[in-house]
């Protein structure tokens, strides 16, 4: 039955694709479909717009046109639906699950991060991921796998240059993003809600060695002080060239011996 009412309506041309509204939606009724955000049925939408808050652009808004009427008892099997079905091709984006790191993973590598006998790239290597989502746009701060958790945040370009990466992953929960194209002041404030909510023991920064991608340390210590926890940030360089070129330390960033002192 069709009748005047509210309901979401989708920018696609301002939509990234994040998925932070879908998470928004208790009612199940936006999904990512093509890399935009889609109303799966007008009957699950409820119109009251608690998913725009979560939009970083603005593609959403509430309006009032001919749709279908909200379905409370339709959202209830929709939900358990979802729940119980498997995914053909893995998890979506959004849900939150907790992985076993193969046993051929490298132990725990410590505070300081990875070790200097680290095995070959490629040669006896295994994941080391614990957890998914690892974007950090799309990690709950009450996500359980975050509990008192040590925390590597990652540049999203690091493993593509940095063999060791996951020599890093060992013992940690992970959170990437990039600190140039994506909205710093979102990541000061997922982080700060991470470590009030969950307990983050200490969190490791692992950046390029490029300019841009030096916001993601002051991110970090920005979401420490506005948590007022006592939580130690530690920062690791990797080069282009796949190399820890500096460590932080008690007066700053130290380069290990034969480093290049080109950081630009």
């Amino acid at each position: 039955m069709t009748a005047m009412r509210k309901i979401i309506e989708i920018d696609e041309e301002l939509c990234n694709g994040c998925g932070q509204c879908v998470t928004g939606c208790a009612e199940g009724a936006l999904h990512i479909v093509d890399g935009k955000a889609r109303l799966v049925a007008e009957r699950y939408c409820d119109g009251l717009g608690a998913c725009i808050g979560e939009c970083p652009t603005g593609a959403l808004q509430i309006i009032e046109r001919p749709a279908e009427a909200f379905d409370e008892a339709a959202v209830h099997e929709l939900l358990a639906a979802e729940k119980a079905a498997p995914m053909p091709c893995g998890c979506p984006s959004s849900n939150v699950m907790s992985l076993s790191p193969c046993e051929k993973a490298n132990a725990p590598t410590g505070l300081t991060g990875a070790p200097d006998s680290a095995p070959a790239a490629g040669v006896g290597r295994a994941s080391a991921l614990s957890h998914w989502p690892v974007q950090l746009r799309l990690i709950p701060a009450d996500a359980p796998f975050l509990r008192g958790a040590s925390l590597l945040l990652a540049a999203d370009c690091v493993p593509a240059s940095f063999p060791g990466y996951h020599d890093f992953l060992a013992g940690r929960c992970v959170a990437i993003g990039c600190p140039k194209f994506d909205d710093a002041t979102a990541y000061v404030a997922k982080l700060t809600d991470m470590i009030r909510v969950a307990g983050i023991t200490d969190i490791t920064v692992l950046e390029m060695e490029v300019p841009c991608c030096h916001g993601l340390h002051r991110i970090a210590l920005s979401a420490v002080e506005g948590s007022g926890a006592r939580v130690p940030v530690r920062r690791v360089v990797v080069s282009r060239r796949g190399e820890i070129i500096a460590r932080e330390l008690a007066g700053g960033l130290a380069r290990p011996q034969g480093a290049c002192a080109c950081m630009g």
